[in-house]
C-alpha cells in the first residue's frame, strides 16, 4: 500500500511517503526536499549524537531518495532555504536546537516535514509534558520540578533533565541523601539546567515509533528496550516484536498519548514502562 502519492506507484509506503503529500503537487513535478542534520551540519565532534545524526542522515536520504517524483538535498546551512521549500529536520531537543531549527524554517517560508515548533516545545519539556498528559487522562509518572527543594520523599525515583535527550544526566535514586549526590553529579557532568524527579516505575521499558503525515498515522513495530542496570539508563538496544499481548497493550497506551498532542508529524517516538496490568508513558520524542 502506498499512502499518500496519486497515482500510486507499485512500491510500499516508507517513512518519506508517508511525509509527501501528493495534494500539493503533481505526480510528474518533482518535489524537491531539502535534510538538515543538525550534528553533521555544524561538525559535532565524535560521539553518540554525532554517530547516530550520521546514520539517520543516510538512512533518509536512502529512504527519500526511493520515492518517485521526489528529488533530494542534503542542505549544511538553513539559511539557504527558499519560499517554498520542503524541508526535513534531525535535530536534538536540549538546548533548544530543534525549536531554534524549526523557527530558520517557518522565518524562511519553508514547509517542515516534521512536528511543529509549539508541539515540540511542549514534549520537549518533561515537566510540561508530563502535566499535559496528566490533564488528557493519560497514565504517566508524577512530575516535580523542584528537585533542589528535597520536597520529593518516594523512593526509589528518577532524577533527569527537564529538557534532555537519551540518558543525559539521568539518574535512579534511593534515598534523600542519594538524591543530592545525584543533583551534584549532574553538575559536574556539566548539566546546569532544572532537574525534575519522577517516582521509578519497576517494569519492562517499551518503545512505539509512529509515522505520521497528513493523512494518515502508522504504527510501528513496539519495540523492548534494553537499558543499563547502573542506575544511569543508558540505552543498550532493543528488540523487535514485542510478545503480541505486549506490544498491544504498548501501542494502545502510546497512541493515547499522540493523540493528546496537537501538531506531530514526521517520525514520532513514545517511551513506555509496562508492568503487569499498568502502564506509564514516560515522554514522547518528537523526531528521529
Amino acid at each position: 500500500m502506498y499512502l499518500f502519492m496519486d497515482p500510486p506507484p507499485s512500491k510500499p509506503h516508507s517513512f518519506a511517503a508517508l511525509l509527501a503529500d501528493g495534494r500539493s503537487v503533481p505526480y510528474h513535478c518533482p518535489m524537491r526536499v531539502a535534510i538538515y542534520e543538525h550534528t553533521v551540519a555544524v561538525d559535532t565532534p565524535p560521539g553518540s549524537l554525532r554517530t547516530e545524526g550520521e546514520a539517520m542522515l543516510r538512512a533518509v536520504t536512502r529512504d527519500f531518495g526511493r520515492v518517485p517524483g521526489v528529488e533530494v538535498n542534503v542542505v549544511r546551512d538553513l539559511a539557504s532555504l527558499m519560499l517554498g521549500d520542503v524541508v526535513l529536520v534531525i535535530a536534538p531537543e536540549t538546548d533548544g536546537i530543534l525549536s531554534d531549527c524549526l523557527r530558520a524554517v517557518e522565518e524562511r517560508g519553508a514547509r517542515s516535514l516534521g512536528c511543529s515548533r509549539e508541539a515540540v516545545a511542549l514534549t520537549s519539556d518533561k515537566w510540561r509534558l508530563a502535566h499535559h498528559l496528566q490533564a488528557a487522562g493519560v497514565p504517566t509518572p508524577t512530575t516535580l520540578s523542584d528537585a533542589s527543594e528535597k520536597r520529593f520523599e518516594t523512593f526509589p525515583c528518577v532524577l533527569k533533565p527537564r529538557a534532555g535527550a537519551g540518558s543525559q544526566a539521568t539518574f535512579r535514586v534511593d534515598s534523600s541523601e542519594g538524591l543530592v549526590a545525584a543533583l551534584e553529579t549532574a553538575r559536574g557532568e556539566g548539566y546546569a539546567g532544572e532537574m525534575i524527579v519522577q517516582p521509578f516505575y519497576a517494569g519492562q521499558p517499551v518503545s512505539v515509533a509512529f509515522l505520521i503525515g497528513p493523512r494518515q498515522r502508522v504504527a510501528l513495530r513496539s519495540a523492548a528496550q534494553a537499558l543499563s542496570d547502573d542506575g544511569r539508563f543508558r540505552y543498550r538496544g532493543g528488540v523487535v516484536p514485542l510478545a503480541p499481548d505486549l506490544a498491544a497493550r504498548a501501542e494502545r497506551l502510546a497512541e493515547r498519548a499522540v493523540n493528546a498532542i496537537d501538531g506531530l508529524r514526521g517520525y514520532v517516538g513514545v517511551d513506555l514502562v509496562l508492568a503487569p496490568g499498568a502502564g506509564v508513558v514516560i515522554e514522547i520524542n518528537p523526531r528521529l
